[in-house]
């Protein structure tokens, strides 16, 4: 019986080192990368609304951000964001997506946020070859492939200054970014970093994800950039979306 007993204790240590040994070798997590979901502009387009929700690196736990943004003013509406996330894994991603649009359904009936907003342009995170700096557009028409105008957009980052502590908390120094369009007429600023906010972190990259416009607009004048943001999380880059008035 003693040696029955010292036998299962060598079984249990030797399947104890077989699943470290397993989790040292499998892949490490890499960061999260949220996704996006256009909630629509207000019927007078003075406001966007959008979700931005995904899985949190580190903890695994499920969350969605509702962003509802004065395009006038160029900033979030007073009272939001609403942020939700789950304290537990067995919270699903749409339990907490459901209950965010929940938590946000009163701020968005009140703006009257109830035009679905419609993806013109998108360089999708499986493009390959595409270096997010650049993206041509134009307003989509009704024949198969027609496009009317042609814009493009010009993203560059640079080294600046945050709120955020990065250099102290991640030896890096966090980056800014300028948004420019350019059409036959020439080309403008549409958005120039001075500093960082403390909401956006310590960006690391920037990259153009698309355009954004009113469902059947015409022309492009509530047109709006959706940029990526990576910024330093617990495993790695965390990506979140911004969006820009594009002015056109």
């Amino acid at each position: 019986m003693r040696l029955n007993a010292a036998m299962a204790g060598m079984v249990r240590r030797a399947a104890s080192l077989v699943g470290m040994l397993a989790l040292l070798a499998g892949p490490a997590l890499a960061g999260d990368r949220a996704q996006i979901d256009l909630i629509g502009y207000s019927a007078d387009g003075s406001y966007f609304a959008f979700e931005e929700f995904g899985i949190q690196d580190g903890s695994g736990f499920a969350y969605s951000s509702i962003y509802v943004v004065d395009l006038v003013e160029d900033s979030w509406v007073v009272g939001t964001p609403f942020r939700l996330q789950a304290d537990e894994e067995r919270t699903t991603l749409s339990d907490i997506r459901a209950a965010a649009r929940a938590r946000a359904a009163d701020n968005i009936a009140t703006l009257g946020i109830e035009v679905p907003g419609e993806l013109i342009a998108m360089i999708g995170d499986g493009a390959a070859d595409a270096d997010g700096k650049t993206l041509r557009f134009g307003a989509p028409g009704f024949e198969p492939g027609a496009i009317i105008g042609s814009y493009t957009l010009t993203l560059t980052q640079f080294d600046t200054v945050s709120s955020t502590p990065c250099a102290e908390w991640f030896d890096a120094v966090p980056q800014g970014y300028s948004l420019s369009i350019s059409d036959e007429n020439g080309e403008r600023v549409v958005h120039q970093d001075t500093s960082l906010p403390r909401s956006r972190g310590c960006p690391v990259e920037y990259r153009l994800f698309g355009v954004v416009q009113p469902f059947a607009d015409q022309p492009l004048s509530q047109a709006l950039g959706i940029i990526s943001v990576y910024s330093f999380g617990f495993e790695g880059p965390d990506r979140r979306f911004m969006v820009v008035p594009l002015g056109l």
